[in-house]
C-alpha cells in the first residue's frame, strides 16, 4: 500500500479549514504527530493564531494496563480553553480512543465553545468510538497487523510509515 505526502496533506488541511477560522479559534496538536502536522499548519492557516500542544497520556483508558508512555510530554496551552473554538490535530483517527482522551484532557482546563477534529489521515474500519473528523486529509485502509505512523525527519520533513506490529 502507497500511503500520501504527509507535507502535502497537510497543505491540503489547511486549505479546507482556513475559510472556516474565526477570532474565536486556537489550534492544538496532540503529541507527537498531531503536534509536527499543528506546527506546520499553524504557518499556513494564520501564524498569529494562538496554539499549543496537548498529552494525553494521563487521561488514556490504557493507562492501567500499559502504564505510563516513556515520553511523556508537557502539555502547553498559552489561552483560557475555557469559550473558545478548539481545531484539535491528529496524524492518525483510529479508534477514537486517543481523541476521547483528548477532549476529557481539554475540559479539565476548561469548557471550550466547540473541538473540531482535523487528521491528516482516517485509518477508516477499525473504530471503537463514535468519533469522527470534520477535517480528513485522507482515508486508508489497513490490516490489524499494521499501523500508520507520522515520523519526522532531521530536517523537519513529515512523512506517513505503516509499520509491521510483531
Amino acid at each position: 500500500m502507497t500511503l500520501p505526502d504527509a507535507e502535502t496533506l497537510v497543505a491540503q488541511l489547511a486549505a479546507a479549514i482556513k475559510p472556516t477560522l474565526t477570532p474565536n479559534t486556537v489550534l492544538v496538536g496532540m503529541y507527537t504527530g498531531g503536534v509536527w502536522a499543528a506546527q506546520q499548519m499553524h504557518a499556513l492557516l494564520d501564524p498569529d493564531m494562538p496554539h499549543g500542544d496537548l498529552d494525553i497520556s494521563f487521561y488514556r483508558d490504557d493507562f492501567d494496563r500499559i502504564g505510563l508512555h516513556a515520553q511523556v510530554k508537557p502539555t502547553r496551552l498559552p489561552f483560557e480553553v475555557e469559550g473558545r473554538d478548539i481545531l484539535l490535530v491528529d496524524d492518525v483517527l483510529y479508534t477514537g480512543r486517543s481523541v476521547r482522551a483528548a477532549m476529557n484532557a481539554l475540559f479539565d482546563y476548561g469548557r471550550p465553545a466547540r473541538i473540531r477534529l482535523a487528521v491528516l489521515v482516517d485509518r477508516v474500519g477499525d473504530r471503537e468510538l463514535p468519533i469522527m473528523a470534520d477535517f480528513v486529509g485522507a482515508t486508508a485502509s489497513v490490516p490489524p497487523h499494521q499501523h500508520i505512523h507520522l515520523v519526522r525527519d532531521d530536517a523537519g520533513r513529515l512523512k506517513l510509515k505503516l509499520v509491521d506490529l510483531k
